[in-house]
Formats: C-alpha cells, structure tokens, sequence
C-alpha cells in the first residue's frame, strides 16, 4: 500500500496453483485486481489456486469468470501447540531407510490418488523419498511391519509441516496414524518449533477428527480450486 505495507503475496511454482494469502486475511479487491492485469500483461498461465476459502473463490471469480473453475479439494488448517495425551497404538515411531524403498514410493503414489494432489511416476518419488532419508523428514509407524506414515515438510522460522500422512487400506481403523502424527509433532516440538501445522481434507471427518484429539486446532479453511482451462494473463 502507500505506507509500504504488504497487502497480499502470491507465489506459484509451474506447473501448480497460484498460492495467495492476505495479510492478516484483510479482503483486499483492489490488490486482487491489480495481481490479475499484471498477470494477464505476463502471460502467465496458471492452472488454479490455493488461498482461504473466501479469497480463493474471489480470485477465481475475478480471473478465470464466475462458473469457470471447481473446487479440487477443501481442506482445514490445523495448528498444534501442545500435543494431547494420546494412547499410543501397538508398535513404534521409527525413521524411514533405503531398505524401505520396496514400499514407501508406492504408498506416496497412492496417497496422491487418495487425495487429488499432485502425484508422479514412481523415479520422482523414489528421488523425493531418498531426499528426505537423507534430512531424516520421513517417518513409519511400524507393528511388526510398516503400517503408517507421516512426513516433516516445509518449515518456516517457527512453525514445521507436517504432510504425507498415509495409512493402507488394511491398517486402518487402528491407531496407527494418530500416533505416527503425534510422535513425529513430539520429535518437532522437542526441536524448537513452536508449534506444529497440517492440512486436513475438510471432507474426512475420520481424519479431522483424529488430528483434534492430538491437539490440533482449525485455524481457517483452504481450497484448491482449478480454472476450467489454465488461465493465461
């Protein structure tokens, strides 16, 4: 603004959505306007966006025209600051190794299906899970075998992610991921983050329900709403 201040940020990594947050999450449509004509003077194709609910749809709305996008996926953030007592399922917290190869790309893949994000061809994940052994990011749950999982994602200065979590079809309904997600916030708490975060999908109420007795809290609504056809600016 004329003060200098930061009103709203966008970033977008091609080929994902444009991401969008306004500052202390004050509608702005004057800055949404503007981020619209200096895309449009870029040509710069976006297939989508990410923002809180509101802002979200008013962005759609103004970029790609009412009725030109869908919702993908609805999804409740969560934050935690003090973990809950939780009765921990059979089994244990362990990191993941190169031996656990013959698995956990397999297990991502079907997390992406699962869900509706983003996935890819089995090598990508292989580099991206082999990455994370490496940063020591990837954690299993495992009860005489592996059953569960959960990823230390993105961080920022005092905050870290946690994503990726993902139990097979035939394990659940035990615990098992309730306790990989409380054991892995344990361990990042005990780091020094403050607090940890999750996205949760809005429509699984088994899932939401699960991060709230750990001790997340919703903190808003997100979605990921993709344009009919990418929108060139």
């Amino acid at each position: 603004d004329a003060s200098g201040s930061v009103i709203l940020t966008a970033a977008c990594t091609p080929p994902f959505n444009l991401v969008l947050y306004e500052t202390r999450n004050q509608p702005n449509d004057e800055a949404l306007r503007l981020l619209s004509r200096n895309l449009d003077s870029m040509r710069f194709k976006i297939p989508g966006v990410l923002a809180e609910k509101q802002l979200a749809r008013r962005f759609a709305s103004l970029h790609a025209g009412e009725g030109q996008y869908h919702l993908n996926l609805g999804m409740h953030l969560m934050r935690l600051d003090h973990l809950a007592d939780v009765r921990k399922a059979s089994g244990n917290c362990r990191l993941l190794r190169e031996s656990d190869l013959y698995f956990a790309p397999y297990w991502e893949r079907m997390f992406g299906e699962e869900c509706g994000v983003e996935y890819f061809d089995l090598k990508v994940h292989v580099d991206k899970i082999r990455n994370r052994i490496a940063n020591k990011m990837h954690y299993i749950w495992e009860d005489k075998i592996p059953v569960s999982q959960a990823v230390h994602g993105r961080s920022t200065l005092h905050g870290a992610v946690v994503n990726g979590v993902y139990t097979p079809p035939p394990y659940r309904g035990k615990g098992y991921a309730a306790s990989v997600v409380a054991e892995l916030s344990r361990l990042l708490l005990e780091k020094g983050y403050q607090f940890c975060c999750l996205y949760a999908d809005a429509k699984n109420p088994i899932s939401c329900g699960l991060y709230h007795k750990i001790g997340y809290v919703n903190q808003g609504e997100v979605e990921d709403l993709k344009f009919s056809s990418p929108s060139q600016s």
